[in-house]
């Protein structure tokens, strides 16, 4: 059956199966203003398709009910979406989950993971099988697992992306999208597209209400991003009660404001192919992502259609005893599907299987007539980025940056490896100056410019910067390693997009500069006292505060040696004193000793801009007869991996006092101290200077403050009288 979309007026299809938002009639609404929520929109002669849909709607039904709940609503009103995408839209293979050139679908909305689940099952996904799928909701126990998560894992094939957080999931769309763009302004010849990969993400009216995904939509108009089509499950219901309660905005015309083609779609609840002829449309329109607005009822054919009750929880018996005998179904027979739909849905494994075969082929003959590209596509598809980086560090005289702050040997750092790991890319949040990332206009990913750039402007959306980059990272391993750069105070702003990286083991690499009360004249509100501690707690982001450029290279090294999660790299404004000793392989360790004095009576431990007054400290007391060690900690996490043999060489536990000074709150360091020198308070604007003046944290201070601490033990086990703040 053949669909056709005429006319078009301002853009946009203007017909009963998809049109302009502007002049659509929304369904019939009952007097409480939910649409009705029967099953009368079906046509008297179901077609496969409609078969399809219940077919879908049914098998959620089982899996909501399975274990007494979950969150169904959405994804049974999504159902015709579902199909659409599934049977007749997107591009990939289920037999094979990673095929490079897949059509990638995200559910931003990602509390509706049921539907992704039953999809994945019904189009023949090996490993979601019917067993998995019982495990749905279930409280496992005795050890029992299942990849049927709450929400989608990126772990799981068939998954793209970790979502859940709402919002999230569109900003990771917007990444895949620069993905698959740079890849195939890159890498595309004439009559050879070896990428044509489009990214549909899939949203509620929850995710277009938060702030990331606002940025992320702002940034994916502004650069014109035509391969992504963000699908809005309108169902204009929340989890407290109707939309209109907190929000009636015109998203339509929010969208289309910022550099959105719009296309509505009246029924999404039953017409297929209605949803099919606008994806399809979307496909021809250029120069912008396109915004699918469906109209759809959360609950369909329950007596909680159209309600909050909808979202989540177990459905009524007999409203799937009726949507079961509407598709020739036994009621009383669950988790099972009907076979004419089961093999409508399983023909997809068939069309997968030609389409990746017909993409190798086109592959085989790119490499025939494009050998040299074709070999760099392969790379990059590999995630093979040479060692030529490990060589730049390894081998680079760390004595050129005597009295350069470590923000700035990071940028020259960046500078030397971009052309040296082919990986890299990203950019900042319109701080990239003071950050001292430096980039050439030719290599800015923009239309303007070209999407073979691998720099980006995000402008200052911080949140959406870092979500962004991990839909970058997530569209190949290894095929991509972002880069994001703003003030460590800024990576608030950033924080929930960093830590969905750490939970997806996604590398990113975070350039945090000012990083400490030395950024000066700000002030508090650009002075971070307390964001260490979330990063150091984060599990599996790694963070790293280098001192100087010994470790600042060394912390390169690790970064682009962790491929299964994000790096922090905390870096200072100015230039320090002298810090003897430092070591970029030592960086490794986490912690290592700089000065060894026998016989010490007290060990100073610190990192980042504040160690150099340490070692000046320490020198000073030693001169009076108070030996002093020092000790460099530019990585907490790297430290607890050695053995505990080397941990107790460095910090020994025969009761001598060690002491910790660093310019933030000390939550960390009691684990391997016995008192610490740190902040209570916020910052101050002043000079950098007089900060440490000002908190006791220079040389003086702190010389002034081991002592008294020192008098207070009176000889006793340091140990033993436990932690404290001196």
């Amino acid at each position: 059956m053949t669909h056709t979309v005429t006319p078009i007026i301002n853009g946009f299809p203007k017909n009963p199966k998809a049109v302009d938002s502007a002049s659509s009639t929304p369904p019939a609404t009952l007097e409480n203003g939910h649409i009705n929520s029967g099953m009368n929109g079906w046509r008297q002669e179901l077609d496969d398709d409609d078969y399809a849909v219940l077919a879908l709607r049914n098998f959620i039904f089982d899996i909501c009910n399975h274990n007494g709940g979950g969150h169904g609503g959405s994804a049974i009103g999504m159902a015709a979406i579902g199909v659409a995408l599934y049977k007749h839209v997107m591009r990939y293979n289920p037999n094979n989950p990673d095929w490079f050139d897949r059509d990638r679908f995200v559910l931003s909305n990602g509390h509706a993971a049921m539907f992704l689940y039953a999809l994945n099952h019904l189009t023949g996904f090996d490993n979601w099988t019917m067993d998995e799928i019982k495990g749905y909701g279930s409280a496992k126990t005795n050890g029992y697992t299942t990849i049927c998560h709450a929400h989608p894992e990126i772990e799981v094939p068939g998954v793209e992306v970790t979502t859940g957080p709402l919002g999230q999931g569109i900003a990771n769309s917007v990444g895949l999208a620069i993905a698959s763009k740079n890849l195939a302004a890159r890498y595309n010849r004439p009559g050879f597209d070896v990428v044509q990969s489009r990214i549909y993400c899939m949203s509620g009216d929850g995710c277009l209400m938060e702030g990331v995904a606002l940025e992320a939509i702002s940034l994916a108009g502004s650069l014109q991003l035509d391969n992504l089509v963000l699908i809005y499950d309108n169902n204009q219901v929340t989890c407290d009660g109707p939309l209109d309660w907190i929000n009636t905005e015109d998203v339509n015309a929010k969208m289309r404001a910022s550099g959105w083609h719009v296309l509505e779609i009246a029924d999404g609840c039953h017409d297929v192919q209605a949803i099919v002829s606008s994806l399809r449309f979307a496909r021809t329109l250029k120069g912008k992502p396109v915004f699918v607005n469906i109209r759809t009822v959360i609950g369909l054919g329950t007596n909680v259609a159209g309600t909050h009750k909808a979202h989540h929880g177990a459905f009524d018996n007999g409203s799937i005893e009726h949507s079961k005998r509407m598709a020739g179904q036994d009621p009383s027979v669950t988790h099972m599907i009907p076979q004419d739909s089961l093999m409508y849905f399983r023909e997809r494994k068939l069309h997968g299987k030609w389409l990746e075969a017909e993409w190798d082929d086109i592959v085989r003959k790119y490499e025939n007539t494009h050998p040299d590209v074709a070999a760099d596509f392969l790379r990059a598809r590999k995630g093979d980025n040479g060692t030529a980086w490990l060589d730049i560090l390894s081998e680079i005289d760390g004595t050129q940056f005597k009295g350069t702050a470590t923000r700035d040997v990071n940028g020259v750092l960046t500078e030397k490896l971009w052309s040296a790991y082919p990986a890299l890319c990203g950019g900042g949040a319109d701080l990239v100056n003071s950050n001292k990332v430096s980039y050439t206009e030719s290599d800015v990913f923009h239309p303007s410019v070209s999407y073979a750039g691998r720099y980006i402007r995000y402008g200052i959306r911080e949140h959406a910067m870092a979500s962004i980059s991990n839909g970058i990272a997530a569209y190949c391993p290894g095929t991509f390693v972002p880069i994001t750069a703003t003030f460590l105070i800024f990576y608030i702003y950033a924080a929930p997009g960093v830590r969905m990286g750490a939970l997806s083991h996604l590398p990113v690499i975070h350039f945090a500069t000012h990083d400490s009360f030395a950024e000066g004249q700000n002030g508090p509100t650009h002075q971070p006292v307390e964001v260490d501690s979330l990063y150091r707690a984060m599990p599996n982001l790694t963070y790293i505060r280098p001192c100087d450029a010994e470790e600042t290279i060394g912390a390169w090294m690790l970064a682009l040696s962790k491929g299964d999660g994000p790096t922090m790299i905390s870096l200072g404004r100015d230039p320090t004193g002298p810090v003897p000793l430092t070591n970029r392989f030592s960086v490794a360790k986490g912690v290592y000793v700089i000065k060894e004095v026998p016989g010490a009576q007290v060990t100073l431990a610190s990192c980042g801009t504040n160690l150099h007054y340490a070692v000046a400290a320490a020198e000073s007391l030693s001169k009076s007869g108070l030996l002093t060690r020092v000790v460099s900690c530019p990585s907490f996490e790297h430290f607890d991996k050695q053995d505990k043999e080397y941990r107790d060489s460095v910090f020994p536990l025969d009761g001598t006092p060690i002491v910790s000074i660093e310019e933030y709150v000390a939550t960390t360091w009691a684990r391997y101290v016995t008192a610490s020198i740190g902040m209570r308070g916020y910052g101050y604007s002043a000079s950098n200077y007089s900060n440490y003046d000002r908190f006791g944290m220079d040389a003086k201070g702190i010389e002034e403050r081991v002592r008294k601490y020192l008098k207070e033990l009176a000889g006793g086990n340091a140990r033993i009288a436990g932690w404290r703040q001196i």
